[in-house]
C-alpha cells in the first residue's frame, strides 16, 4: 500500500470515529485532587481565552482537556501540558531535535546520537530501538488524556518533492465514557524516502490506550506495536562530493543528492517491537467536606477523597525483533565473516522477549505517623529472554532472571521544599549486587515578586552492562564478553531558575568506572579507568515587546576524548518576532541556528545499528558548521501551521554539513507543518 493511499485510508478511519464520537455523552473534568491538583478552569490552549464577544450562539460545552504521563515503576501520574503551543513546532519534527541535540544520518527519522552526553540514556534490552528515538518512544513517555468531550488531534509533516520528499502523519484520538474512563488510540506513520542514495525509512507505530483514574482505583492500560524499516547506504563513498564538490564534478556544476555515489545499495535493517504496559492501584483512604470558589461572594461544598494507603502492580510484556539484511556481500564491505560455511545466509536476527512485574505498597504523604513525608516499598521481578545466531542448526537462546527490592520516600506538598528518594537493590537472578540510588530536590525561594528555584538532582548506580553489550551473534560480528563488570557511576547535577528573568542555569559532574561502548571495530568492549564528565548548560531569553531572542550554551569536557568523545561547545539561538493580528491570529516570524565545535563523533555501522568509536586512522571531524532555518509559525484557534526554510546557509559558507562521517545532512529543503485539534 502507497503511503498516500495509508494517510487517505486513517483520514476515513478518523474522520467516522469523530462522527460517531459526537453520540458519547460529554464527561465531568476530573476533582483536583485525582490528577495533581490542577485547575479545571485553565483553559488548553491561548485560543480558548474567554473574551470573543461575537453573536454567536453557543450551543456546545468549552473544551477541556487534561494529559498526564506516568512515572517509571510505580506508574505514578504527573501532569504535563497539551501539545498545543505553536512555539518551536517548526522543530517538533526534526531528527536533530528541538534545539540541534542529535548526530544523525541526514534522512528524517534516521538512527541518531546526543551529543549532550547528559541526554543520552543508558543502553537497555531492547538495544536496537534506541537509535530511532525520533520515532520509537516508551510507556512513560505516552500522553494520557481526559477531556469532557471527544478529542481528536491530527499532525502533519510534509517536504515538498515528489520522488524524494517527506511524509510524516500522526493522529491521536481520546474520549471518556464517563468522568473517570477514557479510552483511545493514536497512529504514527514516518516515510521519508531520502534526498541521498538508498537511506529510505518506513515506520509504522499504532496503538491503543485506557485509563480509569477514579478515587480509590485508578488503571493505565497501553498496547502499542512498530514495525521498522531503515535502507542502509553506508553514507556517501568520498566526502569531497560535499566539501570540495568542484573538484570531483570536473566539467559538472555539481553534484545533487541523489547523483553522489554510496557505499551499499540493497541493505536493511528491520525492527518489530509491540508491547503492553499495565499500572493499577487501589487506594484506601477517606472523604472530607472542601469548599471550592466559583465566584468572588459564592463557594460551593463539595466532598473530596484524600488516598492514604495505596497497592500498586505494574506489568510490562514486551518483544522485540532485530533482522539485518545485507545483500551488498560482493563489495567486502565488513571485514570478519563468522559463519563462512552458510554461504546462502543474509538475515541476521535477534529476539528479546521480556515479561516485568512490579508490586508495591505506598503510605501517602502527611497520614501514616510512620510515613510523614511519604514512604514507598516495592518489589520487581523481570524474566528476559534473548535468542542469537549461532554455528549449529538450534539458535543460542540465553534466560536471565532479575529480582529487585527498593523503596522511595518523598515530599511533594507545600511550596518551599520538596525531595524524592529511590533506592533499589538486585537480591537474586542477574540483579544480585547490582544496586540503584536516586535522588532530587527542590527549594523555592521567594525573591520580591519572584519566585526562585533551587534543584538538586544525584544518582549512584552499579548495573551489569545490558545483554547486547555483553552477547552478540550474528554473521559479521560476535562477542561473547563473559568477563564484563558492572558499571558504576556517580553523578550529581545543580540547577537554578529564574522566570522573571528567563534564565536556567544547570551543572553537572559525572563519574564512570567500566564505561562499556563500541569500539573502533565496533565491537562491545569495556574500560577498567575513570572517566569523568563535566558540563554546564545556560538558558537565557530576552523580551523586548515583540522581538524575542532565546538562547542555550552547552559547555562539556570528557577526561577522555579517545574513548567518549564530546563536543566541548553546543550553541543554539532563536530569533523572532510574535504577534497577535486581529486578535485571532498568532504569528511568529524568525530565524534560528545550532551549531557544536568539530569532534571525533562516533560513526555509525550498519551491521549492528550502532553508533562506535572512528578507526584511529581515519578520524573525521564533525562540527563547526552552523545550520540555519528560516520560518514562520501560525496559530488560529486549534489549528497550528508552520513553513520552514531548513538549512537556508547552504552554500554560503565552506560545505562541511555532516552531522555524522561520511553521512551529509540535507541539503536546502521547504518543509511545511500542520496540526489540528478537533473538539466534538
Amino acid at each position: 500500500m502507497t503511503p498516500r493511499r495509508i494517510i487517505l485510508l486513517s483520514a476515513v478511519l478518523f474522520s467516522s470515529l469523530m462522527l460517531s464520537a459526537q453520540n458519547v455523552p460529554s464527561a465531568i473534568g476530573r476533582p483536583a485532587n485525582t490528577l495533581g491538583g490542577y485547575n479545571q478552569n485553565n483553559p488548553l490552549d491561548p485560543s480558548q481565552q474567554v473574551g470573543d464577544t461575537t453573536n454567536v450562539e453557543i450551543i456546545s460545552l468549552a473544551p477541556k482537556l487534561y494529559q498526564w504521563k506516568l512515572m517509571p515503576k510505580l506508574g505514578n501520574i504527573v501532569r504535563v501540558d497539551a501539545d498545543t503551543l505553536m512555539h518551536q513546532f517548526q522543530n517538533s519534527n526534526l531528527t536533530e531535535g528541538v534545539y540541534g541535540h542529535y548526530n544523525h544520518l541526514g534522512n528524517m527519522g534516521a538512527p541518531r546520537l546526543s551529543h549532550v552526553f547528559f541526554d543520552r540514556p543508558l543502553h537497555g534490552s531492547s538495544l536496537f530501538l534506541e537509535p530511532l528515538s525520533q520515532f520509537v518512544t516508551g510507556p512513560y513517555d505516552f500522553r494520557f488524556t481526559n477531556s469532557n468531550i471527544p478529542f481528536t488531534s491530527i499532525t502533519y509533516y510534509k517536504t515538498f518533492n515528489s520522488r524524494y520528499g517527506e511524509d510524516h502523519f500522526r493522529p491521536y484520538f481520546s474520549v471518556n465514557v464517563n468522568k473517570n474512563l477514557a479510552f483511545g488510540f493514536n497512529f504514527n506513520y514516518l516515510y521519508g524516502r531520502g534526498y541521498y542514495q538508498n537511506q529510505s525509512t518506513a515506520y509504522m507505530n499504532g496503538g491503543l490506550f485506557g485509563s480509569y483514574t477514579g478515587d480509590r482505583y485508578q488503571a493505565h492500560l497501553i498496547y502499542n506495536m512498530y514495525n521498522l524499516k531503515t535502507k542502509e547506504n553506508g553514507g556517501i563513498t568520498d566526502d569531497r562530493y560535499i566539501t570540495n564538490p568542484e573538484e570531483m564534478a570536473g566539467n559538472r556544476n555539481a553534484f545533487a543528492p541523489q547523483d553522489i555515489p554510496v557505499h551499499l545499495s540493497n541493505t536493511y535493517n528491520y525492527n518489530k517491537n509491540f508491547y503492553v504496559f499495565l499500572t493499577h492501584r487501589y487506594n484506601l483512604g477517606f472523604y472530607r467536606e472542601a469548599a471550592r470558589d466559583t465566584t468572588a461572594n459564592d463557594t460551593i461544598i463539595h466532598e473530596e477523597f484524600v488516598p492514604v494507603t495505596s497497592f500498586i502492580h505494574t506489568a510490562q510484556v514486551e518483544r522485540s525483533r532485530h533482522r539485518f539484511i545485507f545483500g551488498d556481500r560482493t563489495n567486502g564491505y565488513f571485514a570478519n565473516d563468522y559463519l563462512p560455511e552458510i554461504p546462502t545466509s543474509l538475515n541476521d536476527t535477534t529476539t528479546y522477549f521480556g515479561v516485568k512485574n512490579t508490586f508495591g505498597i505506598a503510605l501517602l504523604e502527611g497520614f501514616n505517623k510512620y510515613a510523614k513525608a511519604g514512604l514507598t516499598v516495592f518489589a520487581s521481578h523481570k524474566m528476559s529472554r534473548y535468542t542469537l545466531m549461532s554455528t549449529g542448526d538450534i539458535a543460542d537462546t540465553y534466560t536471565e532472571q532479575e529480582v529487585y527490592v527498593g523503596g522511595e520516600l518523598q515530599k511533594r506538598e507545600g511550596h518551599t521544599l520538596h525531595y524524592k528518594a529511590t533506592g533499589e537493590l538486585g537480591v537474586a537472578g542477574e540483579a544480585l549486587g547490582q544496586f540503584k540510588i536516586h535522588a532530587d530536590a527542590d527549594l523555592n525561594v521567594r525573591l520580591g515578586k519572584d519566585t526562585v528555584s533551587l534543584l538538586a538532582r544525584a544518582s549512584i548506580t552499579n548495573t551489569l552492562p545490558a545483554f547486547y553489550m555483553r552477547h552478540y551473534h550474528s554473521r559479521y560480528f560476535w562477542w561473547d564478553n563473559e568477563d564484563l563488570g558492572k558499571e558504576f557511576r556517580t553523578r550529581l547535577e545543580g540547577e537554578l531558575n529564574v522566570s522573571h528573568t528567563r534564565t536556567n542555569v544547570q551543572f553537572g559532574v559525572e563519574n564512570l568506572k567500566n564505561y562499556t561502548y563500541f569500539d573502533a571495530h565496533a565491537t562491545a568492549v569495556q574500560t577498567g579507568e575513570n572517566i569523568q564528565v563535566l558540563t554546564a548548560r545556560l538558558k537565557q531569553d530576552f523580551k523586548l515587546g515583540i522581538l524575542h531572542l532565546d538562547n542555550e550554551v552547552i559547555w562539556q569536557k570528557s577526561s577522555n576524548g579517545t574513548i567518549l568523545p564530546l563536543p566541548e561547545l553546543s550553541l543554539y539561538h532563536n530569533l523572532y518576532i510574535q504577534a497577535l493580528l486581529a486578535n485571532v491570529l498568532h504569528v511568529q516570524l524568525g530565524a534560528d541556528v545550532r551549531y557544536f565545535t568539530a569532534y571525533d563523533a562516533p560513526a555509525y555501522n550498519v551491521g549492528i545499528q550502532q553508533f562506535h568509536l572512528q578507526s584511529p586512522d581515519e578520524i573525521v571531524k564533525v562540527g563547526n558548521y552552523p545550520i540555519v532555518n528560516l520560518y514562520a509559525n501560525l496559530q488560529l484557534k486549534h489549528a497550528r501551521f508552520f513553513v520552514m526554510m531548513y538549512h537556508v546557509n547552504q552554500g554560503m559558507s565552506k560545505p562541511n554539513y555532516f552531522l555524522a562521517p561520511h553521512y551529509p545532512i540535507n541539503q536546502r529543503l521547504l518543509r511545511v507543518g500542520l496540526s489540528v485539534n478537533f473538539y466534538d
